[in-house]
């Protein structure tokens, strides 16, 4: 499936900032929620709503406080998708 250029580019630079040792897994289980979230929608492509919303819905809740620093850094505006 086809991701938005800018989001894409979000998510990869938010990639880079999770712990290495998470980083696989999260980008694993992120890449399937999103594009599931998008064909739910009935779109072709994923976007920025799609990436934070598997990230909220993928991410143990362990983890929230870092993932929205991440989501934060990398220029994600969760807030606008709570």
């Amino acid at each position: 499936m086809k991701w938005d250029e800018t989001a894409l580019g979000k998510y990869n630079k938010m990639l880079n900032l999770i712990p290495v040792f998470h980083r696989r897994l999260a980008k694993e289980v992120v890449n399937k929620k999103a594009e599931s979230l998008a064909q739910e929608r009935g779109s072709s492509q994923v976007e920025e709503r799609d990436i934070v919303h598997a990230f909220l819905a993928e991410v143990p809740k362990a983890f929230y406080s870092l993932m929205v620093r991440i989501m934060d850094e990398a220029g994600f505006d969760y807030k606008k998708y709570l």
